[in-house]
């Protein structure tokens, strides 16, 4: 069976991102960037709801070629484009970069994927991840908190029935105050 992770960055009061779909208040240090890219070298299947996928894929596909691009940058290009994707949306027709598209339950289909045999799954976007969360399906929160308060946006967490017990596996420091918290489900 698969582990099922949720990892994204996150401001000081809850938000992935501020007002206005803003990330500008995200942006990582040299440490923090390498540790997003080993982590999707070590992904062995990356879930995305339709806007997260609509930001990395604007980005992602092509950065190694745009002028100036850093070691860091191509290498996690690379990294991102070779990683196996799938793309939940009832709005999105086509992607590309190695992904699938499904247009069904998201709930049923993660709910497939974790039992297949493989590498750990990714889920990012805060409506696809909120849909797991509810269904009980997410094994690993990964919280990269940055020292900022955005006062609203797009929460990392949604709404829950039920309490949801986690140990705490991992903290890490990186550069500008940034805290890396890791928990697992019990």
């Amino acid at each position: 069976m698969r582990k099922l992770i949720f990892a994204m960055n996150m401001s000081l009061d809850g938000y992935i991102a501020a007002p206005g779909d803003d990330l500008g208040w995200s942006v990582p240090s040299d440490e923090l960037f390498q540790w997003w890219s080993d982590r999707v070298d070590a992904t062995g299947l990356a879930l995305y709801g339709r806007k997260l996928w609509e930001t990395m894929s604007s980005d992602w596909p092509t950065a190694d070629k745009q002028p100036g691009a850093t070691p860091a940058a191509i290498e996690f290009a690379r990294r991102w484009r070779d990683m196996p994707k799938v793309v939940f949306s009832s709005t999105t027709s086509t992607v590309g970069w190695n992904t699938r598209l499904v247009t069904g339950d998201p709930v049923a289909e993660i709910t497939r994927l974790k039992a297949d045999d493989g590498g750990p799954m990714d889920i990012g976007g805060a409506t696809l991840a909120g849909a797991a969360m509810r269904a009980g399906l997410i094994d690993e929160y990964a919280i990269v908190t940055h020292p900022v308060l955005v006062g609203g946006g797009t929460p990392f967490f949604t709404a829950l029935d039920n309490w949801v017990n986690l140990n705490l596996v991992e903290t890490r420091t990186f550069p500008d105050g940034v805290l890396l918290t890791r928990y697992e489900t019990r």
